[in-house]
This record gives C-alpha cells, structure tokens and sequence, in this order.
C-alpha cells in the first residue's frame, strides 16, 4: 500500500533528515516508527501524505507514484489518509463538533452526511457529550481525542500519527493505543511514530527503527 525507494529528504541548507530509505508498508498492516528524536520519523510521515517531497528516490501510495501527481491531485489522494500531527491544529474558536465535520466540509459532504459521520466518530472515541466544548475546555487527551475522531471522519484507509501519545500520562495514552488497535482491527492501515513503544505492546505492530535519517532495523 505504501512504498518508499531509496528515499532521501535533504532540507535548504544541507540538513539531511532522511538518506536511502526504503521501506514497505502493506494494506492492514499496523507498523510503529521508532528512533531518536530527529531521526527523521516525522519527515517520513510527511512524505507518506506528500506533504513533502523526496530529495531523491520515490515514494508510492496504492500504486501511484507521488512524485508525478500534479499539485491539484494531492488533497484527492488525502483522502485516503488520516493525519494526525503532534501540533493538534484545533479550531480553538469552534466546537468539538465543529472542529471533526470540517474535513467533509472541504470536501463538500452534504449536511445529513456530516452529522452522521461525526457523531458516529465521536462515539468511535468516547467524546459524543463533548461536542458542543470548544478545545480549550478539554484535557491533553481529550484534545487528542477529538484529533483521532477528525482523522476518521472520512473513514480513511490509511492513518499516519506523529506521537500520538507525547505528554499524555500512562492511562491517556493506552486509551488512544486503544483506539488505534480498533481501527487496526477493521482493517485500517497504520503507520504510528511513538518514543514510547511499551504503550503499544499489547498492539503488538511491526517496529521500524529510524537512527540519524536512515533504517536502522
């Protein structure tokens, strides 16, 4: 499902974040990314979604090469993933509700359709009495939640998250394992950056080790 081929990511400046990465991801698979911080596990979640661009070296999703897709293609091939970024990036200025319908409002959902889909994701990840509070009422890990209910709104087939579980204590953290291992279960693709791997072990995903921008293991 995911492909990458001898990728290499070098940032203005000579800052090499990725160098001869190869790497394949199949349909259903859960694979934990796992290194240093500056590793490069971020940069290789970014070129999964082709918010950036190799250096050098290819990357596939489902067949495509992301390196031919025209600019306006990109959000149509994002439609097939959830993102979810360790920044959160919530409207702070709408509600919960508000904040995981706006996907498919961008992509033009009609009305009865986003009501569904949202109150069916916020049921998905325990926050359905929330969702008239705007985010700056909610904990860390409710805003997390809300987060992973945007990511799915859609129903993606890929989810890609960038520590998903950072500075979030023991019991919030295996709430969001938690729901990971849900998606997992009926058939979603995921691909996970953690520092904390033994909050996964019940998951049990393939481990990928990144050190100083290349595969370690």
């Amino acid at each position: 499902m995911i492909r990458l081929q001898d990728v290499t990511k070098r940032y203005p400046g000579g800052q090499e974040a990725l160098h001869g990465v190869s790497l394949e991801v199949n349909k259903g698979e859960f694979v934990l990314l796992l290194g240093h911080s500056g590793a490069g596990k971020s940069t290789l979640l970014k070129l999964m979604a082709a918010i950036e661009r190799p250096t050098s070296g290819a990357v596939w999703v489902s067949g495509q090469n992301l390196g031919g897709l025209r600019p306006a293609a990109i959000p149509y091939l994002r439609r097939n993933f959830g993102l979810v970024f360790q920044d959160h990036k919530l409207l702070l200025d709408r509600s919960v509700r508000e904040n995981v319908a706006l996907p498919l409002r961008i992509t033009g959902f009609d009305g009865a359709d986003i009501a569904r889909r949202v109150r069916a994701a916020l049921d998905r990840v325990g926050l359905r009495d929330k969702e008239n509070a705007h985010p700056v009422e909610l904990s860390g890990g409710e805003q997390q939640r809300v987060c992973i209910a945007r990511a799915i709104v859609h129903r993606p087939a890929i989810v890609l998250a960038d520590e998903p579980t950072a500075n979030l204590d023991d019991a919030y953290a295996r709430e969001i394992v938690a729901l990971f291992q849900a998606l997992h279960q009926v058939g979603v693709t995921l691909v996970v950056s953690t520092h904390a791997p033994q909050v996964f072990e019940s998951v049990r995903p393939r481990q990928v080790v990144l050190s100083k921008g290349s595969l370690a293991a």
